[in-house]
């Protein structure tokens, strides 16, 4: 305490030499009640520093808060967008399924629909018709049946004197080279179909060869 009175006296420049005992003695307490007023506003900004931390620290805590819950709801409705998603795509891949399907089996209708006119005019060959007749008749609905091909992409291959193809030739035999070249197709023994330029089946054909004769 002698020291702290020491160090007042020294900050307020006080002569202790003019001074009367009493007037010392006033002097001291006023100078003690000085130091001790600076302390307790000292102790005071102390306590309001604190405060404030504790202030701030809950304001923290609370942004914190909500913006977990800001993005737990943002979470949740990305999870819900996913699920929808999900479910439309499922119901779109079975609408497709469905299409196909149809396809498959519908796709030929129309092809059915003009074949069952062949079957009509098949129908109304009577066996009492003359040979000549039954003849023309008979043309009359190859020629009809090949329009019908035409119409849906369907073409007979006509592959004599052409070289042989394994994608739409079939050998079956040889034959004399009688007026086609060595190695190529002198006969068909069953006519091939392609659809839309793809072979759905081969030619049987045979392949020119020389003989002995020649």
């Amino acid at each position: 305490m002698a020291v702290r009175f020491l160090s007042v006296t020294r900050r307020y420049s006080i002569d202790l030499c003019r001074l009367t005992p009493s007037a010392v003695n006033r002097s001291v307490e006023g100078l003690f009640s000085t130091a001790a007023e600076h302390r307790s506003a000292g102790d005071d900004c102390h306590g309001d520093d604190g405060d404030d931390d504790h202030s701030h620290s809950v304001t923290h805590v609370r942004t914190l808060e909500t913006r977990t819950r800001k993005l737990e709801g943002q979470v949740h409705d990305l999870t819900e967008r996913y699920k929808r998603a999900l479910a439309d795509s499922d119901n779109v891949r079975r609408r497709t399924q469905k299409f196909v399907e149809a396809a498959k089996i519908f796709g030929i209708q129309s092809f059915c629909r003009d074949i069952v006119e062949v079957a009509d005019l098949l129908e109304k060959v009577e066996e009492g018709d003359g040979v000549q007749q039954l003849t023309q008749y008979m043309a009359h609905i190859q020629g009809r049946l090949q329009d019908i091909f035409t119409k849906h992409g369907l073409e007979k291959m006509s592959p004599v004197g052409s070289t042989y193809d394994p994608y739409q030739h079939e050998i079956v035999c040889h034959t004399p080279a009688e007026g086609v070249e060595l190695g190529t197709i002198a006969v068909v023994k069953q006519d091939g179909y392609m659809l839309h330029g793809r072979t759905i089946r081969h030619a049987h054909v045979g392949i020119a060869v020389k003989t002995q004769e020649q």
